[in-house]
């Protein structure tokens, strides 16, 4: 939510470039890291590689890896889950 990143360093300008996080001087190389894992999830023409895996274990619990595929998971089932029922964004946000 916006409120969580108005808290997190940078958390609103961070959001301003979350679009092109590549070429973006904000973001720690954990949240890049986390960036690209979301992407590589996401495009159907990506995958995720032992690499990436062990960049992240770097950075992140086995838990929080978990966590953040299941996040990234469920942002994805709603994209495309949402729109052909119509339901909108409740305002939450």
């Amino acid at each position: 939510s916006s409120r969580v990143l108005e808290t997190t360093e940078g958390g609103m300008e961070k959001l301003g470039e979350v679009t092109t996080w590549q070429d973006s001087k904000l973001f720690s190389e954990a949240e890049r890291l986390a960036l690209e894992y979301a992407e590589r999830i996401t495009y159907t023409d990506q995958w995720v590689d032992e690499e990436l895996v062990e960049q992240l274990k770097k950075h992140y619990t086995e838990a929080q890896i978990v966590e953040l595929t299941a996040a990234i998971a469920m942002e994805n089932f709603r994209s495309k889950f949402n729109p052909p029922l119509g339901i909108e964004a409740q305002g939450f946000c």
